[in-house]
C-alpha cells in the first residue's frame, strides 16, 4: 500500500501535468529561457522530455539550510565552468538565522524554491507535497548518481513506508575515509609549545595547559586580557561547542540529543547519562577557577569569531568550519603560532574519544527537486552532471592549469596555491569557488580514487600535511604524528552504527517528537547554562532541578519515539 505522503504527492503531480496541457504553468523560479520543453518531468510519469539543447541557458531557484557566506552568485571560477558545462546557474537564498523557521515558512507558502536542500527538515516540504519523488528521474537521467551511490542508493529512500527519494544524499561522502580532524579539543600551538608539548588526553589535561598560559600571561602585548576558554552559545552553535562535547568526551558517538547502545538500540536524552553530570561540572569548575570566558552566553557569532581572530583565546572545544574564519585572520596576518591544534580530550583516560565512531554511508541530508521546478529533467541532470567524474574533480581541485598541474599522471597543487588556500581561504574560496559546491552534488568521500588514480579530494594523507604550516608540523613532531587524525580512536576501534546517527533521521511532521524535542531543547538551553554558571556549591542543586523538568516535560516519552525511529532506520537502511 502506498503511503499518504506519496499519495499526496503523486496527487500534485497529476494536477501539475493537466496545467501543463492548458498553458497554465509558471515556474517558481526556473525562467528557462529555452520553451522547448514541453511537459514538466514529475518523477512518476513515464512521459517524460526535455529541453532540445542541454545546454541552454536556464536559471533554477534554490533554498539550502545551511549558511554560505562566501558564496558568489556562480561567479567564481567553478561556478562559470559549472554553468558553461550545464546551462545552469542558480539563484541561491542560504539560511540567516533558524533553518527550521524558513523551512517551514516554505512549506507552508504553497511557492516553492525549484532546488531544496532542507536537511532534517525535508519532512514539513515532503507532508506539504513539495517535493517531488526523484526515483524515476535518477534513473532515466542520472548515470552518474547512479554510479556513485550504488548499493546505497536505498539509503536514500525517505521512510520505511515510503520509499520515494526525495532528496538525494549530498552532504556525506561515498567510501569516506577519515584522514582530517575538524573537532575535538583545540588548543593554540604557543600555549602547547610553552607546557612543553605534554600530554592532552583528559580534561584536566587540557585545563592545566590553559591554566598555566594564562597564569603566566594573563594579557596579550597590548594589555587585552587573554582568555582560557571560550564558547559559542549563539542559537543551534550551542549544540557544536557546549553540548555535543559532553557525549564526544564520556564514550558516546553523535546521535544528536540521544545516546543509543549499539547493539540493543535502546535510547537515552544523553543528558541524562550521570558521567555527562560530570563534564558540565568540569565546565562549571573553569568557571569558578575564572578560565572560562563569562560572555560565552550571550556572545554573538560574529563577536566569537572576531575575539578569536585577536589570538587571546587559547582553547576552543568547537569545529573548525565554526571557527575556522578567526583563525583564517591569525594565519593571514602570520600569526601561525596563535592557531589550533586538535586534541582527543575525554572527561577521565577511561573513555575514549568518540568522533570518528563510524556510521556508514550518511544518506539523509541532500538536495531535492519541488513541484514547482519548471524543468526537472534539467534539473536532475545539472545534478548529475555535479556527481561526474569531471564535476567532482573540479569541485575539489579547481581549473588544471591554475589551481593544480598534473605531474607524472598524479594532481599536483603548487604550493603558492595552497599558501593562499589554507592562509587565505576566503578570499581563495570567493575566487576559485573550490570548496563552495560540494553539498549540492551526489560525491565520493576523502580516500576514494578516480579512473586516472588520482583521489577525488585533496583531503587525502599527503596533501594534507603538505597544507600544515611550519608551527603546525612542529607541534605535531612533538607528538611523533604527521596527521591530528593519528591521535584518535581508530574507527575500527568501534562497531559500526547501522541506523548512521540518529540526528540523521526523518521524523514524521504529525510525531509528537517534534514538540516533545523542542520542550526538551528549551529546558536544556536554559539549564545548561545556568549549571555552568552556578556557584559549585549549587551545581547539583541546579542539575536536579534540570532533571525533574525534563522528566515533567516528557523525556521518556521521547526517548520511545525517537528508539521507534531508530529501528525503522536500521529496518529501512539493512532489510
Amino acid at each position: 500500500m502506498e503511503s499518504k505522503r506519496k499519495i499526496k504527492t503523486k496527487a500534485s503531480v497529476l494536477l501539475l501535468v493537466s496545467a501543463l496541457f492548458v498553458g497554465m504553468l509558471a515556474g517558481c523560479g526556473g525562467n528557462s529561457s529555452n520553451s522547448d520543453s514541453a511537459e514538466k518531468d514529475n518523477g512518476s510519469n513515464s512521459n517524460q522530455t526535455t529541453t532540445k539543447d542541454d545546454n541552454a541557458p536556464v536559471k533554477f531557484s534554490l533554498f539550502s539550510a545551511d549558511p554560505s557566506p562566501n558564496w558568489t552568485g556562480m561567479k567564481d571560477e567553478v561556478g562559470k565552468i559549472i554553468t558553461e558545462k550545464t546551462g545552469v546557474t542558480l539563484d541561491a537564498e542560504f539560511a540567516v538565522g533558524d533553518p527550521q523557521q524558513k523551512v517551514a515558512l516554505i512549506a507552508s507558502s504553497g511557492q516553492y524554491p525549484d532546488l531544496i536542500s532542507a536537511k532534517n527538515d525535508i519532512s514539513k516540504l515532503v507532508d506539504a507535497g513539495a517535493m517531488l519523488d526523484l526515483t524515476d528521474l535518477i534513473d532515466k537521467y542520472a548515470p552518474n548518481i547512479k554510479k556513485v551511490l550504488g548499493d546505497s542508493m536505498k539509503r536514500a529512500r525517505y521512510s520505511d513506508d515510503d520509499h520515494a527519494i526525495y532528496a538525494i544524499p549530498t552532504y556525506a561522502g561515498v567510501d569516506q575515509q577519515n584522514f582530517k580532524v575538524s573537532g575535538g579539543f583545540e588548543l593554540q600551538h604557543r600555549a602547547v609549545a610553552e607546557a612543553g608539548y605534554p600530554e592532552i588526553k583528559t580534561v584536566q589535561d587540557y585545563e592545566n595547559v590553559i591554566k598555566a598560559y594564562i597564569e603566566k600571561h594573563p594579557t596579550d602585548e597590548n594589555g587585552n586580557k587573554n582568555i582560557g576558554l571560550t564558547l559559542n552559545a549563539d542559537d543551534w552553535y550551542m549544540y557544536i561547542t557546549v553540548t555535543n562535547p559532553a557525549f564526544y568526551t564520556t564514550g558516546s558517538p553523535d546521535d544528536g540529543e540521544y545516546a543509543i547502545d549499539v547493539d540493543t538500540q535502546k535510547v537515552t536524552y544523553h543528558f541524562k547519562r550521570p558521567v555527562e553530570k560530570e563534564y558540565f561540572r568540569w565546565l562549571n569548575h573553569m568557571n569558578d577557577i575564572g578560565l572560562l570566558d563569562p560572555e560565552s552566553f550571550v556572545q554573538k557569532y560574529d563577536q566569537y569569531k572576531a575575539k578569536i581572530a585577536t589570538g587571546r583565546v587559547i582553547g576552543l572545544i568547537d569545529q573548525d568550519w565554526a571557527y575556522g574564519d578567526g583563525e583564517k585572520a591569525l594565519k593571514t596576518a602570520k600569526k601561525f603560532d596563535q592557531g589550533y591544534g586538535h586534541y582527543p580530550v575525554t572527561l577521565s583516560k577511561e573513555y575514549k574519544e568518540t568522533s570518528f565512531w563510524p556510521t556508514g554511508f550518511m544518506a539523509g541530508y541532500g538536495i531535492g527537486i519541488s513541484k514547482d521546478c519548471k524543468d526537472p529533467v534539467r534539473a536532475i541532470k545539472f545534478l548529475d552532471y555535479l556527481a561526474s567524474e569531471e564535476g567532482q574533480v573540479l569541485m575539489n581541485w579547481g581549473v588544471e592549469g591554475k589551481d593544480y598541474n598534473v605531474e607524472n599522471g598524479k594532481r599536483v597543487i603548487p604550493k603558492e596555491v595552497s599558501d593562499r588556500k589554507v592562509n587565505d581561504a576566503t578570499n581563495f574560496m570567493k575566487e576559485t569557488g573550490i570548496g563552495l559546491y560540494q553539498t549540492l552534488g551526489v560525491h565520493y568521500g576523502d580516500g576514494v580514487k578516480d579512473a586516472t588514480g588520482n583521489y577525488y579530494t585533496t583531503n587525502f594523507p599527503e596533501q594534507i600535511v603538505t597544507e600544515f604550516n611550519d608551527v603546525e608540523k612542529k607541534t605535531l613532531a612533538a607528538y611523533k604524528v604527521t596527521s591530528w587524525r593519528e591521535l584518535f580512536p581508530k574507527e575500527d576501534e568501534f562497531k559500526v552504527r547501522p541506523w548512521g546517527a540518529a540526528w540523521n533521521i526523518n521524523i514524521p511532521g504529525d510525531s509528537e517528537i517534534v514538540v516533545l524535542d523542542n520542550k526538551l531543547k528549551d529546558i536544556t538551553w536554559k539549564k545548561i547554562p545556568e549549571a555552568i554558571l552556578a556557584k559549585p556549591a549549587d551545581f547539583d542543586k541546579v542539575w536536579d532541578s534540570y532533571m525533574n523538568d525534563l522528566d515533567k516535560a516528557g523525556v521518556a516519552k521521547a526517548e520511545t519515539l525517537r528508539e521507534e525511529l531508530v529501528k525503522q532506520r536500521v529496518k529501512l537502511w539493512n532489510e
